[in-house]
């Protein structure tokens, strides 16, 4: 938050207040397009550790309920070694890789959604971000206290499972009221897709379940789409081991979990580079857990990267998956979209074979793609445009 001791002149600073301004529009218009990662969980099960281990940024993790209370926010750099290799082609003077902000959230307690603990105010937090991150508690210490009394990570899902999904009834029924209203006055395809897909997420709800399991067809999830219920959101279960333990079973989806040990990967991202590859070698791995973890968050937003490449710099942004060309370029600049004439696109492996553009271009790689271009990830991009 800012806060202004005294007024502002403009008039003796220009230069200055006008760099300030600059900057402050800069990262408001970041805030705004860049994807958000709610970390969640029970208290003392990792989440604020975990948060501090993925920025690098000091926050407080003291070993008691509620230690967060207002989300901590932290940007982090999207792990992608492709940046580096075109950059190091290109001769570019900067490299800008792409980011995701994490936020930490309070600590969840069983009736959260009827005011318990810090209930509403983490509910609110977490309705704003674009996924979850559910930290999920199977280690064993006796010095870190468990609100339940004990570990047992098949509960403690289920517990942060009916807090959403009761937090969303209400949602969903203030909804079907206002669809079977409007019904009264005159039934439309739209409002009986609705009502329908409404109805089905309502049962499922009730039953303490996710939205997300309710049966829905392509229709009903587009015309849902806008209601931003907590369980219609995608979720990645981190699931918090000790050190050399395996095989922890929390009785959901191979593919939407993610076992990783907080306080290896802590100590990890303090070591050297160097250190750090020795040290994933010997466990034979060839990415960290906080890598890994970033690359699923992608995965589970169904997103993918393209570059842009050149002396001055090389960048990686961020689209979603089935983005075609103008609406790529529109990432870059609006302009960009409105006035697309098309795209000059090298694969990343060709762009590497051919030692950038110019063999590329001469070799035939280099390809003019227009407006119905579906984007493919690694794509190098150059964006043709009418001003």
């Amino acid at each position: 938050m800012l806060r202004v001791a005294r007024p502002c002149v403009w008039s003796l600073r220009p230069a200055r207040d006008f760099f300030i301004l600059v900057t402050v529009v800069f990262f408001v218009i970041l805030i705004f397009i860049m994807l958000q990662v709610g970390i969640v969980g029970l208290p003392n099960v990792g989440k604020s550790t975990l948060f501090k281990t993925l920025t690098k940024k000091a926050v407080d993790c003291a070993n008691f309920p509620f230690c967060t209370i207002e989300p901590n926010v932290g940007v982090v750099e999207v792990p992608d070694t492709r940046i580096q290799t075109l950059a190091r082609i290109s001769k570019s003077e900067k490299i800008i890789p792409t980011a995701i902000e994490f936020v930490d959230i309070a600590g969840l307690v069983k009736n959260a959604h009827k005011g318990e603990g810090l209930g509403n105010k983490f509910l609110a937090n977490i309705r704003e971000v674009d996924m979850i991150v559910h930290v999920v508690r199977a280690f064993e210490d006796e010095n870190v206290v468990h609100v339940e009394g004990g570990v047992n990570p098949v509960r403690d899902v289920e517990t942060i499972e009916l807090e959403l999904a009761m937090a969303d009834v209400g949602t969903v029924e203030k909804r079907i009221e206002n669809v079977r209203s409007k019904m009264k006055a005159g039934r439309t395809k739209d409002l009986e897709t609705e009502e329908s897909a409404l109805s089905k997420i309502f049962i499922v709800l009730q039953a303490g379940k996710m939205a997300s399991t309710a049966l829905l067809t392509e229709d009903e999830k587009e015309i849902v789409g806008d209601l931003a219920l907590l369980t219609l959101k995608p979720i990645l279960y981190v699931v918090n081991v000790g050190e050399g333990q395996k095989d922890v079973s929390v009785g959901l989806p191979s593919e939407t979990i993610l076992p990783i040990s907080v306080k290896i990967e802590s100590e990890l991202v303090e070591m050297s580079l160097e250190d750090q590859k020795v040290f994933l070698r010997e466990l034979g791995l060839e990415q960290s857990g906080l890598d890994r973890l970033i690359a699923k968050c992608y995965e589970l937003l169904s997103l993918i990267t393209f570059f842009t490449s050149g002396e001055k710099e090389t960048r990686a942004w961020t689209i979603a998956r089935g983005t075609k060309a103008p609406q790529a370029a529109g990432v870059i600049h609006t302009d960009f979209e409105k006035g697309f004439i098309r795209a000059e696109v090298i694969g990343y492996d060709d762009f590497v074979a051919c030692g950038g553009e110019v063999g590329a271009r001469d070799t035939g790689k280099l390809r003019l793609e227009g407006k119905e271009y579906v984007m493919i990830d690694g794509d190098v991009c150059h964006f043709r445009f009418n001003v």
